[in-house]
């Protein structure tokens, strides 16, 4: 549900389509260098960003993703500390405390704060069976909001895709906010210019079938098929993507 975009960090993973050998390889190149990260906020961020989308993509077994995403949302809280010491408490403060750090961030912040964000949410997406984790999704919804006040063109307006996600996952009648939504899919839509097609079937999957919206959901997935998937810092997102639209396309006579 909350497979995202968590795949758009090094040129290497997003352009391969060979996927899992461009995702192993950095693994590998990568690992050799995490005993040295130490407090350098760009390899952090790196290391998270890699474990998310790594678990995202590739990792069905619940018991190795919840290790894996441990490790994702320690990598990006460890950045955050290290390029705010006063966020370093940023996991176990209040919620109050913790609206306040959030607060206290510029744009500068907005690379670690929204690598946050996705490692956090990666977390809870590896541990929903577990109320303490979904109650966690408020935090990371606070995080996504600040980034789009603080630039939400940034990684081609992923806060927005984030935030429509969240706003998606419960109908009307249970406390979801679908219009919200699906205002923020379109926002996402319009910044990235439709290059990211997995937003077009994240918006499909989330909103259209929540809303019983047929014509906007085979709409939507039809334009993914249709479009070219080889887009420079997409073709991997965009070739899961195409795929994710065909399987939903051919399940909508049963779910409509």
């Amino acid at each position: 549900m909350l497979k995202m975009l968590q795949l758009n960090f090094i040129p290497e993973v997003r352009n391969n389509i060979s996927t899992r050998l461009a995702i192993l390889r950095t693994v590998v190149k990568l690992l050799l260098i995490l005993p040295g990260i130490c407090a350098n906020v760009s390899l952090l961020s790196s290391a998270a960003k890699l474990y998310t989308a790594y678990t995202s993509v590739f990792i069905k077994d619940k018991v190795r993703a919840k290790k894996l995403t441990d490790k994702a949302l320690h990598y990006a809280l460890r950045a955050v500390c290290a390029r705010r010491p006063e966020a370093c408490s940023i996991r176990t403060s209040r919620y109050h405390a913790f609206v306040d750090i959030i607060a206290g961030m510029n744009v500068k912040d907005v690379p670690v704060l929204y690598t946050l964000g996705e490692a956090w949410a990666g977390w809870i997406q590896a541990h929903k069976d577990s109320l303490i984790a979904i109650a966690e999704l408020s935090r990371v919804e606070a995080i996504m909001k600040h980034v789009v006040e603080l630039n939400e063109l940034y990684e081609d307006g992923g806060a927005h895709f984030y935030l429509g996600v969240f706003s998606t996952l419960l109908p009307p009648a249970l406390g979801g906010r679908a219009e919200e939504g699906r205002r923020h899919f379109e926002q996402a839509i319009e910044i990235s210019g439709g290059r990211n097609l997995m937003v077009k079937v994240t918006f499909a999957r989330q909103y259209a079938r929540l809303m019983f919206d047929r014509k906007l959901h085979d709409r939507l997935l039809r334009e993914v098929l249709e479009a070219d998937p080889n887009v420079p810092g997409y073709t991997l997102i965009n070739t899961l993507a195409r795929k994710e639209a065909q399987e939903l396309l051919d399940s909508a006579d049963n779910y409509f």
